[in-house]
């Protein structure tokens, strides 16, 4: 088994242990920082198989961005954790079972021959100079541009969401009217009062 082999198993290893403890650890915060872990190795090993940009955009965008706005609006929410908790033996057998229903459907989509029930053979190397960023954009530009634009509009939309959940009124916090700020005029601020000027005792 080669070293990288051996980096292989245990990127790997970290990243499916980080998923299984994202879905069943009860705080949400800490579920969001085990997606970053699982995050992270998959990361590496994309690295591994020599798709360097695919591997440092995971990083930057997922890891970097997304997950940070994740753990904001974690953090801003202030979700209870308790009702949660309390239906997760009751739907485990749908979960469980719809868990298994994606993977078939997975397994049906992709085919054999990526689940290592066939005898596949190296790929043939690439030639000097070859980019694996310029052949995905050249894909991701052309053949799924369309995807493309739809995943960045979802992507705008889940921000603004993000935002207005955020935005919610709460009993007991003080907030800023910006309207109400620059119509206030100077006679409702700044009253002038006049006085009589003390006389000096002797």
């Amino acid at each position: 088994m080669s070293f990288e082999q051996i980096l292989f198993y245990i990127f790997a290893t970290v990243a499916v242990v980080g998923a299984l403890r994202m879905i069943t650890t009860p705080n949400p915060v800490h579920a969001a920082l085990y997606l970053v872990l699982t995050f992270f190795n998959v990361a590496l090993v994309w690295i591994l198989l020599e798709a360097e940009f695919l591997g440092l955009l995971l990083i930057l965008v997922y890891v970097g961005a997304v997950m940070i706005l994740f753990l904001f609006v974690v953090m801003m929410l202030d979700i209870n954790t308790a009702p949660m908790r309390e239906g997760f033996v009751r739907n485990l057998p749908v979960g469980l079972f719809v868990a298994l229903l994606m993977i078939v459907e997975i397994a049906l989509v992709v085919g054999p021959r990526f689940f290592g029930l066939e005898v596949v053979s190296s790929p043939a190397p690439r030639p000097e100079g070859y980019s694996n960023t310029g052949a995905i954009g050249e894909v991701l530009y052309t053949e799924y541009v369309y995807a493309f634009e739809i995943a960045a509009v979802i992507l705008l939309a889940a921000i603004v969401a993000a935002i207005g959940l955020t935005l919610r009124r709460r009993k007991g916090v003080k907030y800023q009217d910006i309207g109400r700020q620059l119509d206030v005029r100077r006679e409702d601020r700044v009253r002038m009062v006049r006085m009589d000027a003390e006389k000096q005792q002797d």
